[in-house]
C-alpha cells in the first residue's frame, strides 16, 4: 500500500493519497481545489488517481472533489445528515459518483475503505477506516477528517457561528459527544489520520504531531478526557472556540451547492503602478499589499489592504475581500503562483494583476497617492484614551480580550471586522491593537481604506497590562 499525507501549511490541512501498488490505482481523500499537485505526486509514484472522497462539507477551503468529477473520476461523498447538508451539486448530476452511508464499503485495488458516520462537527461527517487487503483483514488506520484531531476534536459550533444556523451549536456538541463515545470502542492500535493540524481554525487546540492512535488520544486528548459526562463535554468543547474567519460561511455554501469549476489557475498580468493606482480607487477592486507591516505603515498606496505574505495570508484576504471583487497584488514574483493557489483555495478567483514591492516603493516616494499611518506604543495609548476623541479597538479573540484589555476598548476579532465595522463611530479616532501588532496591522489597513481615522499600535500588550495591574495595585 502507498500512503502519503499531503500538508498545506497556511490552512494547516491534510489530504491523503492512498494507492494500491499492485494495480497502480489510487484515491485522494479531502483534496483541495488545485488538483494538479495531487496528480503530479501520483504520477511520480506510477499511480493513477481513479477516485476521490471527502469526509464532510468543509468550511475552511473549497473542495477539489468537483474538479476530479469534471475529469470523469469517481467521487465518494456522504449521504448522511439532514436535508440541509447534502451535496446538492452531486445529487442527480451526470458525474461518476456514489453517495455513502454508515457501514458502506468500497475498494481501490486491494485497499478497502469502510464508512463510519461521525457527526458533530457537521451532520453529514463521515470517517473512513483503511485496510490493506493484500496484507491484513483488519483496518490499520482511520481517516478522521474534522472529527478527531491530534489533541482535540472538531469544533461543533460552526453551523451556528459561521453558517448562521441559529441554535445549532448545543445540539451539535451533544451529537459530537455520542460520536466520541463510539470512537472509544475502536481498537487502540488503530492509527488516527486527521484532516487538520495545529494552526487550523477548525478546532481550538490542535497538535503539531501529524498523526496519532486511538489509544493515545483516549489517554491524552483533553477533549476526550472531558467526555466522561455529556454536559461536561458540551461545556468544555464550546468554551473558548475562536471566532471563525468571515469566509467560512461562503465555503460552506459553495461546497454544498457546488464550487465553480476552476480548470486552470488564474494568470494575473504584470501591470504598471499607475494602472494599480487606477484600480485602487475603483469600486469592486481590492489591492492587497503583501509587504511587511512596518513598510506598509511607513508608506502604502491609498485604498490598499495589508496582508503580509505569511501563514495568515489567505485567512486575512478571505476575511477582508469579497468574492466578486477583482484582486490586484503587491507581491514578489517568486511568491505569485503560491499566492494564487492560496486565494483560489478559498474561492477568490478574480486575481487580475500584480506589481512588485520594489516598483511600488519607487512610485510612492513623493506621490500624491501615498498614505502613511501613525505607529504608536501602549504608553501612547494610555495618554490618548484619556481624551474622549480616542477609543481603543482590540482585534484579538474574545477569550484573549476577557483575559485583560485596555480600559474602555471595544472588541471585534480581526477576522470579523469587515461585517462589523459599521459599529465603529467614524467621528472618533480608533487606536487599534492586538497581542503583538500583527493582527492590528491588517485591521488598521481595512479601517483606513474605509475612511476611518486610525492609529496603529505596534507593541506587546501583555507586559503593558501586567505593569498597569501592578501600578493599580499600589494605588
Amino acid at each position: 500500500m502507498y500512503f502519503k499525507q499531503i500538508f498545506e501549511e497556511k490552512l494547516a490541512q491534510y489530504s491523503y493519497l492512498i494507492g494500491c501498488q499492485a494495480t497502480g490505482e489510487a484515491i485522494i481523500i479531502d483534496p483541495m481545489r488545485d488538483i494538479d499537485r495531487y496528480k503530479k505526486i501520483a504520477e511520480d509514484e506510477d499511480l493513477d488517481i481513479v477516485a476521490a472522497a471527502e469526509t464532510h462539507i468543509h468550511a475552511d477551503y473549497l473542495t477539489g472533489l468537483r474538479e476530479f468529477a469534471e475529469q470523469g473520476i469517481r467521487v465518494y461523498a456522504s449521504d448522511e445528515g439532514d436535508k440541509d447538508w447534502k451535496y446538492e451539486w452531486l445529487i442527480g448530476s451526470e458525474y461518476n459518483y456514489q453517495l455513502v452511508d454508515d457501514g458502506d464499503r468500497f475498494s481501490i485495488g486491494n485497499i478497502h475503505f469502510e464508512v463510519k458516520h461521525t457527526p458533530g462537527h457537521t451532520p453529514e461527517h463521515v470517517s473512513f477506516t483503511v485496510t490493506d487487503g493484500a496484507a491484513a483483514s483488519d483496518p490499520m488506520g482511520m481517516l478522521t477528517g474534522d472529527f478527531i484531531f491530534v489533541g482535540d476534536v472538531g469544533r461543533p459550533d460552526l453551523l451556528e457561528t459561521a453558517a448562521g444556523q441559529k441554535g445549532a451549536m448545543q445540539s451539535s456538541a451533544r451529537t459530537l459527544y455520542k460520536s466520541v463515545e463510539q470512537f472509544k470502542s475502536m481498537p487502540e492500535y488503530l492509527q488516527v489520520w486527521p484532516g487538520h493540524g495545529s494552526g487550523s481554525a477548525c478546532g481550538k487546540a490542535l497538535g503539531l504531531v501529524p498523526e496519532s492512535t486511538v489509544g493515545y488520544e483516549l489517554r491524552y486528548n483533553p477533549s476526550i478526557q472531558a467526555s466522561d459526562d455529556e454536559q461536561q463535554f458540551v461545556d468544555f468543547i464550546l468554551e473558548g472556540q475562536p471566532e471563525p474567519p468571515l469566509y467560512f460561511a461562503r465555503m460552506k455554501r459553495d461546497n454544498r451547492g457546488g464550487p465553480k469549476v476552476l480548470g486552470t489557475l488564474p494568470d494575473p498580468q504584470k501591470m504598471t503602478v499607475e494602472g494599480l493606482v487606477n484600480r485602487a480607487t475603483q469600486e469592486g477592486s481590492a489591492v492587497v499589499d503583501t509587504r511587511e507591516r512596518t513598510d506598509f505603515m511607513d508608506a502604502h498606496l491609498k485604498g490598499s489592504l495589508l496582508s503580509t505574505y505569511n501563514k495568515a495570508f489567505n485567512t486575512v484576504v478571505g476575511s477582508y475581500v469579497k468574492e466578486d471583487e477583482d484582486i490586484y497584488l503587491v507581491i514578489e514574483e517568486d511568491n505569485l503562483e503560491e499566492a494564487v493557489r492560496d486565494l483560489i483555495r478559498i474561492g477568490l478567483d478574480n486575481i487580475k494583476g500584480y506589481v512588485t514591492p520594489d516598483e511600488l516603493e519607487q512610485y510612492l516616494e513623493g506621490s500624491e497617492y501615498t498614505e502613511r499611518v501613525e505607529t504608536i506604543t501602549f504608553d501612547d495609548v494610555a495618554k490618548l484614551i484619556e481624551d474622549s476623541q480616542y477609543q481603543a479597538l482590540d482585534v484579538r479573540k474574545l477569550t484573549e480580550f476577557n483575559g485583560g484589555h485596555v480600559k474602555g476598548a471595544l472588541n471585534i476579532a480581526h477576522t470579523r471586522l469587515l461585517e462589523r465595522k459599521e459599529e465603529l463611530d467614524k467621528n472618533k479616532t480608533w487606536v487599534v491593537y492586538c497581542q503583538t501588532g500583527v493582527r492590528a496591522s491588517v485591521a488598521t489597513s481595512l479601517l483606513r481604506r474605509d475612511g476611518f481615522d486610525v492609529k496603529y499600535v505596534n507593541d506587546n500588550v501583555e507586559p503593558w497590562l501586567a505593569n498597569r495591574q501592578r501600578e493599580e495595585g499600589k494605588e
